[in-house]
C-alpha cells in the first residue's frame, strides 16, 4: 500500500537535535535562552536590511502584536487582503478593530493596488481612515510591492507584511519581510522551515522589538515584584522550539531550491494540457520560494474541474487542497466591507494547491503524474 503524499510536511535537516540537546544540557527549557537569541540573530542576518526580530509562539501572535504596537484600537479599521488564510485577518478582531477586505490582482494573486487605493479613499471619505494595511505574499509569491508601498506612503498608513508563507522570497532582490513597517513570519509545521509551531515579528528598530518582547512575556514591569501596567500575552517562543529553528535555518536555501524544483516538475507535467495554468512569477522582479505550487484549471477547456483532480488525487492518497476561500466570503466576516471585483473568487473556484514539500521524492512525483494521467484518460 502506498504511503500518503502530503501537501507540505516538515523536513528536518539533521542539526536540530544538536541545538535541542544543548538546551537540555544547559537547562534552558524556557521561553528565553541562547537558542531564542541565536534564532533571532540568524533570521535578522538572513533578512538583512538592518531589521530586528522577535521570536514568538506563532505568526498570528506576531500580527496581533504588530497591530498593538502600531496603535490599532477598538473600532479602528484595518485593510486586509481578502485572498488569504484567516490568520491574516483574525488578529484585527483581537484588538476590537474591523477588517476592510481587498480583492487580488491576477498576476501575483495578492492585493490589488487599484482596489487598495479605492478603499482608502472611500473609507477616508466616510470618516474612517484605515489605521494599517496588511498585505500577504500568498504561497510565497511577492505582492506588487512598488505600487503597494507607494500607496501606503502616499496616505501615511503603516504597511504590515504578512510574509508567513514567503521566507526566502524576494522582490527586486530584497527579501520579503523587510518592506513593511512591521512584518510577520510563520514556522508552522507546513512552512518552508518549521519550529513545529512558532513565528516571528520583524521590526524596523530595536524599540519595536523590545516592545514586542515585553508584551509577549505578560508585560511585566521592571520591578522586584510582579507588577503590570499594560495587558500582556504569553507569546514568546520557547528555547526548545528556537533550537529546531536554528537547525532549520542551516538548510533554508536548500529547502527553497527543492520547492522551486517541484514547481519546474509541475510546469513540465501540465505543459501539454490545455486549460491548466501553473502559478508562476509575472516577471524578473519577483522571486518566489514557491512554498506551495498551484494551478488554475479552466474546466471548459481542460475537460475536468479543480474538484475532479482533487478527488482523483485523494483516491490515490495524495493530498491537494483548494486555494484559500476569500475572507469576504467567510461567514464570520460576512458584514465586512469589500473592495474589488471577483478575481479572488474565481481563483478560489478554479485553483488547486499541489504537493510541494521539499522532501517530495521522485517516486512520489511519479505517483502524482500517474494519477493525473488516469484522470485525463
Amino acid at each position: 500500500m502506498n504511503s500518503k503524499i502530503w501537501l507540505s510536511s516538515p523536513h528536518m535537516g539533521g542539526n536540530e537535535l544538536k541545538y535541542i540537546h544543548e538546551a537540555f544540557d544547559q537547562n534552558w527549557v524556557a521561553p528565553l535562552g541562547p537558542n531564542v537569541d541565536g534564532f533571532e540573530k540568524d533570521l535578522a542576518q538572513f533578512l538583512g536590511e538592518n531589521v530586528n526580530v522577535a521570536a514568538l509562539s506563532a505568526g498570528t501572535a506576531a500580527l496581533h502584536l504588530a497591530l498593538i504596537i502600531l496603535g490599532v484600537k477598538q473600532d479602528d479599521e484595518v485593510i486586509c487582503q481578502s485572498f488569504t488564510f484567516s490568520a491574516s485577518a483574525n488578529p484585527i478582531t483581537y484588538v476590537g478593530a474591523k477588517p476592510v477586505f481587498i480583492d487580488s490582482e491576477p498576476e501575483t494573486w495578492n492585493m490589488c493596488p487599484e482596489a487598495l487605493e479605492e478603499a482608502i479613499k472611500d473609507r477616508t471619505a466616510k470618516g474612517k481612515k484605515p489605521k494599517a494595511i496588511i498585505v500577504v505574499h500568498l504561497y510565497g509569491m511577492p505582492a506588487k510591492l512598488d505600487e503597494i508601498t507607494a500607496i501606503a506612503a502616499k496616505y501615511e498608513i503603516p504597511l504590515i507584511e504578512d510574509a508567513a508563507e514567503a521566507l526566502g522570497s524576494t522582490y527586486k532582490g530584497q527579501k520579503c519581510g523587510t518592506f513593511g513597517e512591521m512584518s510577520v513570519l510563520s514556522f508552522n509545521g507546513n512552512k518552508i522551515i518549521t519550529t513545529s509551531g512558532g513565528g516571528a515579528l520583524v521590526c524596523r528598530n530595536l524599540e519595536q522589538k523590545n516592545k514586542a518582547v515585553f508584551l509577549s512575556t505578560q508585560a511585566r514591569d521592571n520591578a522586584p515584584h510582579y507588577q503590570h501596567s499594560e495587558i500582556g500575552y504569553n507569546y514568546r517562543m520557547s528555547n526548545i522550539s528556537a533550537g529546531i529553528g536554528r537547525g532549520q535555518m542551516e538548510v533554508l536555501s536548500q529547502r527553497v531550491e527543492a520547492r522551486r524544483k517541484n514547481h519546474e516538475f509541475y510546469i513540465e507535467l501540465f505543459r501539454n494540457i490545455e486549460g491548466v495554468t501553473v502559478f508562476t512569477e509575472p516577471g524578473a522582479d519577483f522571486y518566489s520560494n514557491r512554498w506551495l505550487s498551484a494551478v488554475i484549471i479552466r474546466p471548459e477547456i481542460a475537460g475536468f474541474t479543480r474538484e475532479d483532480l482533487r478527488l482523483k488525487f485523494l483516491e490515490d492518497d495524495i493530498e491537494s487542497r483548494p486555494l484559500w476561500k476569500p475572507m469576504h466570503l467567510q461567514p464570520v466576516f460576512a458584514d465586512a466591507p469589500y473592495y474589488g471585483k471577483k478575481v479572488a473568487e474565481e481563483l478560489f473556484e478554479n485553483g488547486l494547491c499541489l504537493p510541494s514539500g521539499s522532501n517530495l521524492t521522485d517516486e512520489e512525483r511519479t505517483r502524482i503524474k500517474e494519477a493525473l494521467s488516469a484522470l485525463i484518460r
